[in-house]
């Protein structure tokens, strides 16, 4: 695997503590090779600048909204959209979600699915799969 893809909204958007965590994984992940995007169902605009802004300060590669590509999630052409922009296949990408639905699509389209509940949890398999060392 060398791409992750992470949901915003009930993932990415939690307290500051579970954010820097998040930010210091996207960090790790990256030192390791693995490119990174943020594909989120937000419907784009002036709104949105919070979560472009993960993507203006270096942290992530990528950020897709589902108003400005034209397709949203669970479809499988977001998530097309979304491996794309790191310049991968989608069988090479692994999608972080707090909804079932959505990493189920990602599973049937080709990608590994992390169905996000905590960070805590999912650090674990996230480091796993990446081959990714230390506390976050």
């Amino acid at each position: 695997m060398r791409g992750l893809i992470v949901d915003y909204v009930g993932v990415l958007d939690g307290t500051e503590e579970d954010q820097r965590r998040w930010k210091d994984l996207f960090a790790a992940a990256r030192a390791n090779g693995v490119a990174t995007a943020i594909l989120s169902n937000d419907p784009g605009g002036a709104g949105a600048e919070g979560i472009r802004e993960w993507e203006y300060h270096g942290i992530v590669d990528a950020v897709l909204l589902s108003g400005e590509i034209g397709t949203e999630k669970p479809e499988e052409a977001a998530f097309e959209r979304a491996a794309a922009a790191i310049d991968l296949p989608m069988s090479d990408c692994v999608m972080v979600d707090d909804s079932i639905l959505n990493v189920r699509a990602a599973v049937e389209a080709g990608l590994v699915g992390v169905l996000y509940q905590v960070f805590d949890r999912a650090v674990i398999e996230i480091c796993s799969i990446f081959d990714i060392e230390g506390e976050f």
